[in-house]
């Protein structure tokens, strides 16, 4: 059944219209990830938008001590107590305990020792402090060379934080400059070579099928076709890649020539966002009226 709240989260993920969104989703039987592709692929939803919903509240931080970084999440159920010094201290706490501690997982992270028994407890306390739930959702730990610098940044005191590590003869203000395109950008590879095969063969797949449906390509030779899909794939993954972006500093210059001018590479980053995944019921006059008019 095809319910309201999931015509509203193609929607908000495609940009394609109601009537368009439970058309697809219809026909993909609800598979919400074939419904984006079927509305790509029909030249109605332009690109589909992961993860950009942010549905849940809380704080990231991103700190470094020495050649320890860490990047973590600490999510409440409003933005009001994310601003709460007891929610702050907490924060602290966990930083100073990821720093110390690098534990290698969050499993690791919630059994460290901490000020009331373990960070579990402490996050437990807190709940009951400041009356809501709250949770550690994720941590990074990275560990950089003696030769490598870090680049620390957090966006709007820490909605998203970013880690960056880079070698060669990059200085403070390099990687932090890297750090922020990192942040405003959301890159999810360093470059091409670590995106993944399926990534690339699944815009292969949906690159076809739109050249396919477009009658202006028609009598075009295959060998030209192969050109435009080809073309098309670069273009849409570009953007993916932190050294095929724009440079956020300078829009004629893309990452990766700042980085050659610089004399450095990205060995790796880390970047998160609060609540990015994460799904929060939302109740408004407009989802009653499409849950009325969809039967959800």
């Amino acid at each position: 059944m095809i319910t309201a709240s999931m015509v509203k989260e193609l929607r908000e993920r495609t940009g394609a219209g109601m009537m368009d969104c439970k058309k697809a989703l219809t026909a993909c039987d609800g598979d919400m990830e074939k419904s984006i592709d079927w509305l790509r692929e029909k030249g109605i939803a332009k690109a589909a938008k992961k993860n950009d919903r942010i549905a849940a509240e809380g704080l990231t931080r991103a700190a470094v001590n020495g050649n320890t970084g860490v990047v973590f999440e600490v999510n409440s159920e409003t933005d009001f107590v994310a601003k709460n010094e007891k929610f702050l201290g907490l924060l602290d706490e966990i930083q100073a305990v990821l720093i110390e501690n690098k534990p290698a997982d969050l499993d690791a992270a919630l059994a460290c020792a901490a000020s009331e028994g373990t960070v579990a407890d402490a996050v437990t306390t807190a709940t009951a402090t400041i009356g809501e739930k709250i949770s550690l959702r994720r941590i990074a730990v990275v560990e950089k060379a003696d030769d490598e610098f870090f680049g620390c940044y957090m966006h709007m005191g820490g909605k998203i934080s970013a880690l960056v590590t880079l070698k060669g003869k990059a200085d403070e203000a390099v990687a932090k400059n890297i750090a922020m395109q990192i942040a405003s950008m959301a890159p999810q590879y360093v470059n091409r070579d670590e995106m993944p095969a399926e990534v690339v063969e699944h815009e292969r797949k949906v690159q076809t099928e739109i050249v396919k449906n477009d009658e202006k390509l028609a009598n075009k030779p295959e060998k030209v076709l192969a050109g435009i899909i080809e073309g098309k794939i670069s273009k849409n993954l570009k953007d993916l890649c932190l050294v095929e972006q724009e440079f956020f500093l300078d829009p004629n210059m893309k990452v990766a020539q700042y980085l050659k001018e610089n004399g450095c590479d990205v060995v790796n980053f880390v970047r998160y966002a609060v609540g990015e995944g994460i799904e929060k019921r939302q109740d408004n006059f407009a989802e009653e009226v499409m849950s009325q008019a969809f039967g959800g």
